[in-house]
């Protein structure tokens, strides 16, 4: 559950560290599956030590349970006994051990924070932190009184105006350049939730209506000045006197890190076939949702299995690869699509694969670090991917080829086992016939005896030969996404090979 990123590379606040730091998967004994462990927590078994009381816990006694044997970790203020989740945990005992007795928030929330540990570990609560109160130095101010002093001006701001039919919710961001994909509404039961994102804050307007409205709304966007309206249809004639109850994070800015996840229920509308164990899935989002995930990043999907949420992270990609690229091409914003691998051990994967058409599942809103200003005035760009992490390079590519317009080389470097474990193959294939900027090398680590392609596994070595800038001092970006292993492998390449930071990019999730 609490991991951190390897030590060595990349730097420390760095973005491919922050991409880098996934968990590495251990082998599990027999037995210590995470179906096994939600058995073990309905069993009714003590697994705090404490006869179900609930404590709270000193600094001091949180730092005496440090040893495998007895291991007490901190959340977010709630302290765990994960003494009895050791063996369980996918990322074996010595990354729990990184946060035995302390407080690990920071640890999680680098990894996963979107994993549900509360109820993963509900059974294993000890209690909650004793904080001593400190005061604040004289003179200091807080972070949202420093905010408002010194950047009053632009601070976002929000207002309402109604006319028989209609309100709309006007959100002042003062940002420039806004556009559709940093702007994410619900409007779900009366509950209106506008959330602006504004680099790596958000801004959020969320109220409970005093009335009802129609489920479809419309969002407006003035790009240069950075005004958003959202305009909402009234069931009824009646003139409000409020636009209705603030909650409690209603018109906040907060680091997005701090902001926490909002999922909305999607209905799955299709299930193909890509290879022989991997489907695109098309997930419809509600009429009353206005969402579109940026390139490079992530939802997440989250199911109840045996009466325990269990939340995955997918990147969303295009239904297909374009191949004409005057203009990127535009989703209609109605649809998520995911290129799933199914497991046939997967607990979560099999349990999306049983999903019928017509069910829900929840989607949360997109996270990531990628940034489509790493592209501009690109001359190479070079994409490393293994498996299923050629998914967050479909929307990359369709990008980069429709305009960045210096731009010489693009080249997918494809990673798989087998030949049928190809991805898309000959829409990859069709694509470099279509454009000569583009192409695509496929390299099996296990392939057939009749494979006239590329073998091996990601290595300096190979990189070296397969990377080529179209001129000396080309402006270059590597893109990288896989397993945990491959990326970090993959990282340590470029570095050894003299690419800097800047010219790397990991994907997150």
């Amino acid at each position: 559950m609490l991991n951190v990123p390897p030590q060595a590379f990349p730097a420390p606040g760095s973005q491919q560290r922050a991409a880098a730091g996934g968990r590495t998967k251990v082998p599990l004994k027999p037995g210590r599956s995470l179906m096994d462990w939600i058995r073990l927590t309905k069993s009714g078994k003590d697994l705090t030590g404490l006869k179900g009381r609930l404590i709270e816990v000193s600094e001091d006694e949180l730092a005496k349970h440090s040893k495998k044997e007895d291991c007490w970790i901190c959340i977010r203020g709630l302290v765990y006994n994960v003494t009895p989740y050791m063996e369980y945990h996918p990322g074996g005992e010595d990354e729990l051990m990184k946060a035995a007795g302390t407080d690990g928030t920071d640890l999680f929330d680098q990894v996963h924070r979107w994993v549900n540990y509360e109820s993963m570990l509900k059974e294993c609560l000890v209690g909650r932190m004793a904080f001593k109160p400190i005061a604040a130095p004289k003179g200091m101010l807080s972070e949202r009184e420093v905010l408002g002093a010194s950047a009053r001006d632009t601070t976002p701001s929000y207002d309402w105006f109604q006319t028989d039919d209609l309100i709309t919710v006007v959100i002042y961001t003062k940002q420039k350049g806004m556009n559709a994909e940093l702007v994410i509404v619900d409007c779900q039961h009366k509950r209106l939730r506008g959330e602006i994102i504004l680099d790596d804050h958000s801004y959020l307007v969320e109220v409970d209506l005093d009335r009802e409205v129609q489920d479809d709304f419309a969002v407006n966007i003035a790009e240069k000045v950075g005004k958003v309206e959202i305009i909402l249809k009234k069931k009824d004639h009646f003139q409000w006197k409020v636009l209705g109850l603030p909650l409690e994070s209603h018109n906040t800015l907060l680091r997005r890190m701090e902001r926490g996840l909002f999922y909305r229920k999607c209905k799955l509308v299709s299930k193909t076939e890509v290879t022989h164990d991997t489907k695109l899935f098309c997930f419809m989002l509600p009429k009353s949702t206005h969402l579109q995930v940026p390139i490079g990043q992530h939802v997440y999907l989250k199911q109840i299995i045996a009466g325990t949420e269990v939340v995955k992270p997918y990147t969303p990609l295009l239904p297909f690869l374009p191949l004409d690229f005057k203009e990127p091409f535009c989703q209609d914003g109605a649809h998520i699509y995911l290129m799933i691998k199914i497991y046939s051990c997967g607990l979560f994967t099999q349990a999306l694969d049983h999903l019928q058409i017509g069910d829900d599942i929840s989607v949360s809103n997109p996270e990531g670090n990628f940034k489509k200003s790493q592209v501009e005035a690109l001359e190479d760009l070079f994409l490393l991917a293994a498996g299923t992490g050629f998914t967050p390079m479909v929307k990359l590519l369709n990008f980069a080829l429709a305009k960045v317009d210096c731009l010489r080389t693009v080249k997918l470097i494809f990673f798989n086992k087998k030949d049928d474990d190809i991805l898309w193959r000959n829409q990859l294939e069709q694509l470099a016939l279509k454009d000569e900027r583009f192409e695509v090398q496929f390299i099996l680590s296990e392939p057939a005896e009749d494979w006239m392609g590329k073998r091996g596994k990601i290595s300096s070595a190979l990189l070296s030969e397969c990377m080529k800038r179209s001129k000396k001092d080309s402006k270059v970006l590597i893109c990288i996404c896989g397993p945990t292993p491959f990326t970090q492998q993959g990282l340590q390449c470029l570095e050894d090979l003299g690419y800097s930071q800047e010219e790397m990019h990991a994907f997150t999730a």
